[in-house]
């Protein structure tokens, strides 16, 4: 068993600068916590393997291909591999989320 605790896991350094901790690394899955103040936003970008996104606190705007949606808390979104996407914070409030990668991805992330 492993647990973690996200109040001790550091911020990490990534090309989108917002508050990203990753929470898990394993061969079959990743799982990263993400925190968007208001006006943030991810870069767009391909991910080379599917993705899910969980909304823990608040609502934001996510991005898959052509298809735009505001989603809000305890929704889950699907983004297949290799297409566009983008997740924003155009609120007042924080935007936290899940990602969970499927599988772990062993090529990097293509900033557009």
């Amino acid at each position: 068993m492993k647990i973690v605790d996200i109040k001790d896991v550091k911020i990490a350094d990534t090309v989108h600068k917002v508050a990203v901790k990753k929470l898990f690394n394993f061969e079959h899955a990743t799982i990263v916590h993400i925190e968007l103040k208001p006006g943030e936003a991810l870069k767009r970008h391909l991910t080379p393997v599917d993705a899910f996104f969980y909304v823990l606190e608040g609502n934001g705007i996510v991005e898959i291909g052509k298809e735009r949606k505001e989603i809000q808390k305890d929704q889950l979104i699907f983004s297949p591999a290799k297409i566009a996407h983008i997740l924003v914070n155009e609120s007042d409030d924080i935007f936290r989320f899940l990602i969970i990668k499927t599988p772990t991805p062993t090529s990097e992330t293509k900033i557009l």
